[in-house]
């Protein structure tokens, strides 16, 4: 997901409504604006009744830069920007109200963070050491701080300035990003998305000229009260930051609880060189920061992205865009002595080569980990939402391992509350996803599902299977692996 090697190009999103007195200054502005990358200027005149409609065809027709889109009907601020996103071709957004409050000149400097690569979005602020501002209403201040304030609490973030028009994003970020407000309620909206994405957000000062209402200004303080629902939905009602389905779940089942249990699960198999395929974001990656190797594999080029910039600076880490399916040895840089899949091999169509690829590349005498839904009668609308293409049986997974060589040492069934849990989200609820409630829910009655596992009656959700590549002396890579795997009591 990360932007084109190629020479990035910026899309700049104009909502236009009823603004003919500024719009031809405007676009000169924007042609004229010193920025050293492509860009294209998304024009959504929002049902304008001034004559604004003409003016923009008249420019456009001056400079192909100038792309126009027209409602039938007005939508708002934020609704011109829906449709604006879906026409842009650019990597990066950036949002240019039609009128002359912002200096189009000073875009270059807002993109700057985003293009050098330290940043996913950039908000121009006009708090933060600006050079200078009109000054006009003092209520209106007060209204922003506040907002900016109260954003600031609910995402753990220390912007100066949330309701600025200058927002850059990445480009895909955005169009996997779903807005909803259609007034100036998409600016909280915006941020807070952002801020559960985890994207990495800076801020430039820039000036400011706000205008007056006798100017043209628009919003009023039914906006300002419209944007304290707005942070309160998004932040704790409606949680569904991102169109990607995968990345949404992996950030649910995010944080200590779930995870460490899954690593106790299978610490005693795991030796020094270490093959995490399907790593997603290093939920349990982090865990293994202190082997000699670790190598992390994930088809998903977000995952890689983001996985990269948390660990590699660390020397032992290594992080590969690769599917699982065409996984050869010289596409490593160390030969594993443990290959850890976990909740992946179910996501994937052909999963005995997959099987076949961790036997070639896997150090005679270590261990292969798998963690796989389990159950076929379980199979529901939460799998398929999940990516799941099947739900896997103990003994065939038994024989399926065994068929290409592998030394089977331990089948267990875990998460027996999950199970229970499992049967009521997909099958009595009709829950189609799974939420960041039901992750915290589970979280909270994590000391009473690790209880679970002690029930032998209750089915695990999941298996853990451990298989052992043989080796000529028939040992195992640690004496650590030997004792797990002698003990078979995960």
């Amino acid at each position: 997901m990360a932007m084109t090697t190629n020479e990035p190009k910026l899309s700049i999103l104009v909502p236009v409504y009823n603004e003919r007195r500024t719009l031809r200054t405007l676009m000169r502005r924007l042609l004229q604006s010193p920025i050293q990358i492509p860009f294209e200027i998304i024009a959504v005149d929002d049902c304008s009744r001034d004559g604004s409609r003409e003016i923009l065809q008249e420019l456009a027709a001056e400079d192909s830069r100038i792309r126009l889109v027209f409602h039938k009907e007005n939508t708002g601020k934020g609704g011109a920007i829906h449709t604006a996103i879906k026409e842009m071709t650019g990597d990066i957004a950036l949002v240019q109200d039609a009128d002359l409050e912002y200096d189009p000149n000073e875009i270059p400097r807002v993109i700057a963070p985003i293009l050098d690569g330290r940043a996913d979005a950039s908000f121009g602020s006009r708090y933060a050491g600006r050079e200078c501002r009109r000054v006009l209403y003092y209520m209106h201040s007060v209204m922003n701080k506040t907002l900016t304030w109260l954003t600031n609490l609910v995402t753990d973030l220390d912007l100066t300035d949330m309701e600025t028009c200058y927002k850059a994003v990445r480009a895909d970020i955005l169009k996997q990003t779903p807005l909803k407000q259609k007034r100036f309620g998409m600016e909280p909206e915006l941020t807070v998305r952002l801020a559960q994405w985890g994207a990495r957000i800076y801020e430039v000062p820039i000036s400011y000229s706000g205008r007056s209402y006798a100017e043209g200004k628009k919003i009023t303080w039914k906006d300002g009260v419209q944007a304290l629902f707005v942070i309160f939905w998004v932040a704790f009602i409606d949680r569904k930051f991102t169109t990607h389905d995968g990345y949404y779940h992996l950030k649910a089942v995010r944080g200590p609880g779930v995870n460490h249990w899954m690593f106790d699960t299978i610490k005693p198999f795991v030796g020094n060189d270490v093959l995490e395929a399907g790593a997603g974001i290093g939920n349990l990656s982090e865990m293994m920061l202190n082997k000699e190797s670790l190598t992390c594999v994930d088809i998903d080029p977000l995952f890689v992205e983001l996985i990269s910039r948390r660990f590699s600076h660390l020397e032992n880490f290594t992080a590969i865009k690769q599917d699982i399916v065409e996984l050869t040895a010289d596409k490593l840089k160390n030969q594993p002595d443990t290959i850890i899949c976990l909740s992946v091999l179910e996501l994937v169509k052909d999963d005995a080569k997959a099987l076949q690829n961790f036997y070639d590349v896997l150090l005679p005498g270590g261990n292969l980990i798998l963690m796989v839904p389990q159950h076929e009668s379980l199979f529901s609308r939460l799998d398929t939402r999940f990516g799941h293409l099947r739900r896997y049986d103990k003994q065939k997974l038994e024989e399926a391992l065994a068929k290409i060589g592998f030394e089977v040492r331990v089948t267990k069934d875990f998460n027996r509350a999950g199970f229970l849990g499992w049967l009521i989200f997909s099958r009595v609820l009709q829950e189609k996803e799974l939420s960041g409630s039901m992750m915290w829910l589970f979280n909270l009655l994590l000391p009473i599902a690790k209880r679970f596992d002690a029930l032998p009656f209750v089915p695990g959700v999941s298996i853990v299977a451990v298989a052992r590549k043989p080796d000529i002396t028939g040992k195992s890579v640690t004496a650590a692996v030997i004792a797990g795997a002698a003990k078979e009591t995960v």
